[in-house]
């Protein structure tokens, strides 16, 4: 009897003690899952502390804010030095409300359940440990055209698909730029017969540019929520930046429907909302967008008629690993209303173009599989929607190319089960067979890894006193943000993509260089592209704050 009850006292210790190691587990489990869906495109969480968009999590809890190798804001960096250190409970209070806890962070991304908060912030105190072995793994020599080395002005480039790698060739890698102000005096190089020059500085990480129909200059400044405008002088713009609208929820797209030079469109990360001059006042909301993280840029576009809105929306997480192998009703229901290739689960609505009526009304499905066409535009002369893509990460240095296309009605471009045709992405081997031989080609494939955001064809205003010659027209500019998923750096630059009858011809030009300082840091990452009043063309550069002039001598 009384061995049975001591085993009884002894199965209850134990039990005590195993459960909330068990429930621990689950939590760091729970967390990771929550990471690797919602965090992992902006934060890496191994031991390479690489930097990508945001900074790096290894190590996170018991380290001062804003100590990271990485280019923290100002109030950031400020906390730290007052003495703020991420415990457990300033963790879970930052990530319930960012902007109340360090006012100012660029952090734009709050997790409301509470739950979920915990979870997460198990997994990060979970990221201990030393860090990764240096000089220990195999060095990869760069891809033929994709040495930052031998970027120049004038050299050409061309991606084939038929000399594309086996995923995992190389390992995936993490290294995200590190920003360095360019030396006093320093430009970006362009070709000669143009000459560079700091149009505007001091600005709160300028993305997208957009010209006006009246010749004005668009700038948003996506992390502050702001929208400024460069008005049009008589063919100059002004270097004086007047606020257009604040407070707007991560704003990226501007569009300006034709014939209505007093409207103006914004496409936030869950709406798409409208201006109206000479009262501006408060937006008012013309649509919802899909909700939800991951890729948050949303561009807009209005076809030449001004019936039809188009809004671009990126994908949820890199490559859907997390999704249903099929939706609820089976896969022939789900495409006979969202369109063949169309995903499902949180990825609904993403990874797809988007069209609706002008009024924001009738929202359909125009084209899928397209993982994050950041970039929207329409070929001057024509109806013809472009697109510029960041591909997926994680096959390698060299795989997948990123591309610029033109976008038709019903195209299915793979994501996520295929990728440039028949090419079965391994972590959906076998899922998608029906899908085989659907899968549209891109027009142009960069350099992988390369980050093509905005576009601008360039055609100048009728007389303008900048004018590129006569052989630029109709050709468009793209900006590469440049690459953090490979080895040795890509990117960061702008390039010039030739067409010949109203299509591209397959390869890409440098045309801005200059930015990449070594294979780990930059000077400057391109972003918005736009012909000004004057003819020049127009760049913007978040990791400068700046926006670059271009123009002939």
């Amino acid at each position: 009897m009384m061995m049975q009850r001591l085993g009884l006292v002894l199965a209850a210790f134990f039990l005590a003690v195993s459960l909330p190691a068990c429930t621990r587990a689950q939590d760091v489990a729970a967390g990771q899952a929550y990471f690797r869906a919602n965090c992992s495109l902006c934060h890496d969480d191994s031991a390479a502390k690489a930097n990508f968009q945001g900074p790096p999590l290894f190590g996170v809890v018991g380290r001062k804010a804003g100590s990271a190798n990485y280019d923290y804001s100002a109030v950031m960096k400020a906390a730290g030095a007052a003495g703020k250190v991420w415990t457990k409970d300033e963790l879970d209070t930052f990530l319930a409300d960012p902007q109340k806890a360090v006012p100012g962070t660029q952090m734009p991304v709050k997790i409301d359940d509470a739950k979920a908060r915990k979870d997460v912030v198990a997994y990060l105190a979970s990221l201990t440990g030393g860090d990764t072995a240096q000089g220990t793994a195999e060095t990869h020599q760069p891809a033929t055209g994709l040495d930052w080395t031998l970027d120049a002005p004038g050299v050409h480039h061309r991606v084939d698909v038929q000399d594309l790698p086996q995923p995992f060739a190389t390992p995936s890698a993490g290294n995200g730029p590190g920003y360095q102000s360019p030396p006093t005096g320093a430009l970006p190089k362009v070709p000669d017969g143009f000459t560079v020059s700091v149009f505007a500085e001091g600005l709160d990480g300028p993305r997208l540019l957009r010209t006006a129909p009246n010749g004005d200059l668009y700038v948003v400044e996506t992390g502050r929520g702001r929208i400024s405008v460069f008005h049009n002088n008589s063919g100059q713009l002004s270097s004086e930046r007047q606020t257009l609208a604040e407070g707007l929820d991560r704003p990226f797209g501007i569009a300006f429907p034709p014939g209505q030079p007093q409207v103006m469109y914004v496409a936030n990360i869950g709406a798409i909302v409208r201006f109206a001059w000479p009262d501006v006042g408060q937006p008012q909301k013309i649509a919802d967008l899909p909700p939800g993280g991951g890729h948050t840029t949303r561009d807009i576009v209005f076809s030449p008629d001004g019936k039809t809105l188009y809004a671009s929306v990126g994908s949820a997480d890199n490559v859907a690993e997390g999704m249903a192998k099929e939706p609820a009703g089976g896969v022939a229901a789900w495409e006979a209303t969202h369109g063949m290739g169309a995903s499902w689960d949180g990825q609904e609505g993403r990874a797809d173009m988007l069209a609706f009526d002008a009024d924001g009304s009738h929202m359909r499905t125009f084209a899928t599989g397209i993982r994050n066409c950041v970039g929207l535009g329409i070929r001057p002369g024509s109806d013809e929607l472009f697109c510029a893509t960041n591909e997926r990460d994680g096959l390698g240095d060299n795989l997948v190319p990123d591309y610029f296309t033109r976008v038709q009605a019903g195209q299915f471009f793979g994501w996520p089960w295929y990728y440039l045709g028949n090419h079965q992405d391994p972590r959906h081997a076998g899922e998608r067979a029906d899908l085989a031989g659907k899968v549209s080609m891109p027009d142009v494939l960069f350099g992988s890894h390369s980050a093509p955001l905005s576009f601008a064809f360039y055609v100048p205003p009728a007389g303008a006193d900048h004018a590129f010659p006569a052989e630029y027209t109709g050709d468009a500019f793209v900006a590469l943000h440049g690459s953090w998923n490979r080895e040795h750096r890509t990117g960061s630059k702008v390039v010039r993509v030739h067409f010949e009858n109203g299509r591209p011809v397959g390869d890409y030009e440098d045309f801005m260089t200059g930015l990449v300082v070594d294979d780990h840091t930059v000077n400057g990452r391109p972003v918005g592209v736009a012909v000004g009043p004057d003819g020049a063309l127009y760049v913007s550069d978040d990791a400068a704050g700046r926006i670059y002039r271009i123009a002939p001598n």
